[in-house]
């Protein structure tokens, strides 16, 4: 979406919020021994007393409040009872509707202690999307946040995952554009003031290709490699982009 005054800004705002607490309140959970139902049971009832709607269930009829990606799973995991171990990674990615808004946000989280090339996944993953954010400005090409996001992971020594992106949102969870985290040459759209994006960049030590689980929902790396996933809705101006979440 495109925001058109401040009552937009205001509303995306608060399940902005939402979603950034609750994912920082799930994550505070990751530990040992908890199961990703457990966590999910965590999500589904800050969801529910910030008075938000899981956005995967109410627009997909997900199979759970939010998606948990375990190990070389990249995205959209199923909650269940799957315990998570000493040295996992897990990614927890939350959305949610409030009002007719909705807002998208994610992260990946060390349980206990992770070893050296995760933490480096991890750290470089970050700096993507860091310095994506930076690229996100009014008048600059939509591709440019892609140039940047596959740039820092060739810096690391990474590749992004091709089939996994960004996405425009703010009246539904996934709209129009893909925001793509390689270069596209062909891609000449441009980002405009007040338009409203997530940026989320997947980095991975394999070589970037996904499968769908026999699950139906998620998405996992082909080579079983590792992979880490940081995201922020955000709003695009001429300066630095409003962040939401």
């Amino acid at each position: 979406m495109t925001i058109e005054n401040d009552s937009d800004l205001e509303a995306l705002r608060r399940v902005g919020a939402i979603v950034r607490d609750v994912l920082a309140g799930m994550g505070d959970h990751v530990r040992p021994g908890i199961t990703t139902a457990e966590l999910d049971a965590i999500g589904k009832r800050e969801l529910m007393r910030a008075g938000a709607r899981s956005a995967p269930r109410l627009a997909y009829d997900f199979p759970g409040a939010t998606c948990i990606s375990v190990g070389d799973e990249a995205a959209h995991g199923v909650p269940g009872e799957r315990v998570l171990h000493e040295g996992d990674l897990v990614n927890i990615d939350v959305s949610a509707e409030k009002d007719g808004y909705w807002a998208d946000t994610g992260a990946s989280f060390a349980v206990g202690k992770i070893s050296s090339k995760q933490q480096k996944l991890c750290t470089t993953t970050r700096a993507a999307l860091r310095k994506a954010l930076y690229a996100a400005r009014a008048g600059k090409r939509l591709s440019d946040i892609g140039r940047v996001v596959e740039r820092e992971a060739r810096r690391g020594g990474y590749r992004v995952v091709p089939e996994l992106a960004g996405h425009g949102v703010g009246r539904f969870i996934h709209e129009e554009p893909s925001v793509a985290n390689y270069y596209d040459p062909h891609n000449k759209a441009r980002l405009h003031e007040g338009m409203v994006i997530a940026i989320e960049p997947f980095l991975t030590t394999g070589n970037g290709n996904i499968i769908t689980d026999a699950d139906g929902w998620t998405l996992k790396m082909a080579d079983g490699a590792a992979v880490a996933q940081y995201e922020h809705t955000v709003v695009i101006t001429r300066g630095k982009p409003i962040v939401l979440t």
